[in-house]
């Protein structure tokens, strides 16, 4: 074989992009996306795996970060990059790639506490909020999730009376990525006058204490995302000013307007992994020998690498034409839910194999696969179980739903 022919080869083993969708991608979307690359490798990758043991958040990477100048993604105006979709997917896609702690840190400050205030806040509101989030000079959180209401958030039991210009908030919280140390946190709670879900926002200033009716606790004991932090929150007597009530919450469908424009995001964040992971076996593949033969050319191996290829596009081909349908303004409820329901078994499996192919090595940390694999089980139940989109995808199916 020829040396041009062996290049060839491995340019194809190599790049996950076998049907050339990058190709798409403008030339606006491609620098955002090799400058977010460019950052992930230099400065994500040399330290993340230490965070990651110490289940620590590495705050040195939040000013690099902020020189990207990606944050807010596809929000216009306000300091805002207004980016495309398919922009905007790129940047998820490229952070899950190097870690998915620190995609699921942006992704919570940029898609649902900036993308709340954007949706959900009035003019002034996002201008009082966004642009310092913009430059990550204020850190955002998002508070739905409760101990006992996950995939029934909708049923969430913390509570909201108003006394006057004051709004008095009680309940808890779990989960809350950010919250911990963040000055911007979105608390969903119950108006107990009229039954319905609004959303307020709690303000702390940099280096001071939240409130005394705000108390975090970090989870600890997590077997993946480890260094991203998220709190338990006793949320009691917590006074927020009206003012502080985003204008446009109504009810809980106007929740799911946010739950529904950052869903896309999960299934790009499984490919970022997918990509990893594959990318990863690829190249052990080559190096690794035993019997005197990279274990590349066994046909076990081929055949798993293969098929790591095959679902991994078949994920990129969702994604691809899951921001189309976004940008036609066609996507459903239930589109989102198959996209999430599909990347997400895909990529857990593209990552487990990945795993195996590493054999003995793949439980080391400082191959990475592992901590993309534990991140995986994270991505696979959050943002929606696999149960509940497939019941979601059920319902749409049948006509009939098989939840409440």
């Amino acid at each position: 074989m020829t040396q041009t022919a062996t290049a060839a080869r491995t340019s194809v083993l190599e790049d996950h992009d076998i049907y050339r969708l990058d190709a798409r991608l403008t030339a606006e979307e491609r620098a955002i996306r090799d400058r977010v690359r460019a950052f992930v490798d230099a400065e994500v990758r040399p330290v993340i795996n230490d965070y990651w043991e110490r289940a620590e958040f590495p705050f040195e990477l939040v000013p690099k970060l902020a020189e990207l100048g990606v944050a807010g993604t596809v929000i216009e105006g306000h300091g805002c990059p207004g980016m495309s979709r398919m922009a905007g997917a790129q940047v998820s896609l490229e952070l899950a790639r190097g870690d998915g702690s620190i995609n699921t840190f942006f992704g919570v400050h940029s898609g649902l506490a900036m993308g709340s205030i954007n949706t959900l806040g009035s003019e002034e509101q996002k201008q009082r909020w966004l642009p310092a989030m913009a430059r990550l000079e204020r850190i955002g959180a998002f508070a739905l999730t409760e101990p006992e209401h996950g995939s029934d958030s909708v049923a969430l039991e913390t509570s909201a009376r108003r006394e006057g210009d004051t709004w008095v908030l009680d309940g808890a919280k779990r989960w809350i990525g950010n919250a911990s140390y963040a000055h911007v946190v979105v608390i969903y709670a119950r108006d107990v006058e009229d039954g319905q879900v609004k959303a307020f926002v709690l303000e702390r200033e940099p280096d001071a204490e939240f409130p005394a009716g705000f108390r975090p606790t970090v989870i600890t004991g997590k077997i993946g995302k480890r260094a991203i932090l998220q709190p338990d929150i006793v949320i009691e007597d917590l006074r927020v000013p009206e003012a502080n009530r985003l204008q446009r919450c109504d009810s809980f469908k106007d929740v799911n307007k946010v739950l529904n424009a950052t869903r896309g995001g999960v299934a790009w964040e499984a490919l970022g992994h997918a990509i990893a992971a594959y990318e990863i076996a690829v190249r052990y593949a080559g190096e690794r020998k035993q019997f005197g033969r990279s274990i590349g050319s066994y046909q076990l191996v081929q055949n798993n690498l293969a098929n790591m290829l095959a679902e991994t596009t078949a994920i990129k081909l969702i994604c691809f034409r899951l921001v189309e349908l976004q940008d036609e303004g066609a996507l459903t409820g239930p589109m989102a839910s198959l996209a999430k329901l599909t990347a997400a078994k895909k990529a857990r499996w593209v990552v487990s194999t990945a795993r195996d192919v590493l054999g003995g090595n793949g439980l080391l940390l400082e191959n990475d696969v592992a901590r993309h694999l534990t991140d995986m089980e994270v991505v696979y139940t959050y943002e929606g179980t696999d149960s509940m989109q497939s019941l979601i995808v059920g319902r749409a199916i049948t006509g009939v739903s098989a939840f409440a």
